[in-house]
């Protein structure tokens, strides 16, 4: 295939998986979450992942549990860049972020807090599933995709990089927007792409693309995405902030407590006013395995953070060690009593 056609295929199988994905209805009981200009709303921004699921089951269980005070709007963000911009600016007070983003951030003045998790595990490293590699150490020389050098799957494959004795200059790497990953492995416009789900999902159950890599199985502890605030945010409203972490922490025992339930968290995030993606990917990704994203540990573990703290600065996205205390906030997970999510 030439270059002109691989492009092309490229282009046609993008198109086409974007409307498979988006090719979702809006499930009954999320109105409530719609989007609105009302003051008694907190907006939450996130990316359709399933890094992020439990910020939907969040605010749809804080809607339907009708207890007043300040609900939690959901506000879907195409990229890291513009949930960053809209923190940095203030046009929305709270996200899920990039972990070692938040880091950076802290370190040029820009006052927010980590306080709690969002989920563990959920990226994978995908090839194609007619191509022969059966170990990573086989990607020796071929052109990897990674969302962003901030993002945590990037220290995942340089983990796996670590493992097999390899270094970044045994590989090529380039940023893709994980959208555009599945249709750029069907075109062989790249050998392998590693991200966060659904994508590498997407493409499995399309048929034509395997995980080479999970980190259910290289990385148990592996935590990308993390409920960020303002520090304003903290200093006027903390009791905003404990019952959005409540809520939080509430969706992720809701999730790992049982399919069922998992079942009930494919339609909401599925909806238009949430991920907007085909219900049956999202579904993929919470049954093979069950524990490819689990959501019901949210312990803040200073080690951990130091880890990945210390993977980024070896990988040149920070410059120099960054204080755990400096962009976390224990006291609301501390603090924390789970809401009983009924949905």
């Amino acid at each position: 295939m030439n270059t002109h056609d691989s492009l092309s295929t490229f282009s046609q199988q993008r198109r086409k998986l974007l409307l498979g994905m988006t090719a979702a209805t809006l499930p009954l009981g999320v109105a409530s979450c719609s989007r609105t200009e009302d003051s008694n709303l907190l907006v939450v921004g996130g990316l359709p992942v399933t890094c992020n699921l439990t910020l939907p089951i969040a605010c749809v269980g804080k809607a339907a549990a009708g207890t007043g005070g300040v609900g939690f709007q959901y506000s879907k963000y195409s990229g890291w860049p513009e949930i960053k911009e809209s923190l940095m600016t203030g046009r929305i007070q709270a996200a899920y972020m990039l972990a070692p983003l938040v880091m950076d951030l802290t370190t040029k003045k820009i006052p927010l807090k980590i306080i709690s998790l969002g989920h563990r595990s959920g990226a994978v490293i995908m090839v194609r599933t007619d191509s022969d590699y059966k170990t990573f150490s086989q990607l020796k020389g071929k052109r990897i995709a990674i969302p962003s050098r901030f993002a945590v799957d990037f220290l995942f494959l340089r983990k796996m990089l670590a493992q097999e004795n390899m270094t970044h200059t045994d590989i090529e790497i380039v940023e893709m927007p994980p959208p555009d990953m599945p249709a750029a492995l069907y075109a062989n416009a790249v050998d392998a792409y590693c991200t966060g789900e659904p994508f590498g999902a997407a493409a499995q159950k399309a048929g034509y693309a395997r995980p080479l890599r999970m980190t259910r199985d290289e990385w148990r502890n592996y935590i990308c995405c993390v409920l960020t605030v303002r520090e304003e945010l903290i200093q006027e409203q903390p009791e905003v902030v404990q019952d959005l972490v409540n809520h939080v922490m509430g969706a992720g025992a809701w999730l790992d407590q049982n399919m069922v339930n998992r079942e009930k968290a494919v339609q909401i995030a599925a909806g238009r006013q949430f991920f907007n993606q085909d219900p049956n990917i999202i579904r993929f990704v919470m049954e093979n395995p069950e524990d490819r994203v689990t959501y019901g540990d949210m312990r803040m573990i200073k080690d951990e953070f130091n880890d990945l703290m210390e993977l980024s600065i070896a990988a040149g996205t920070l410059t120099s060690p960054v204080a755990y205390e400096s962009y976390v906030d224990e006291t609301f997970v501390r603090n924390a009593k789970p809401v009983a999510i009924t949905v």
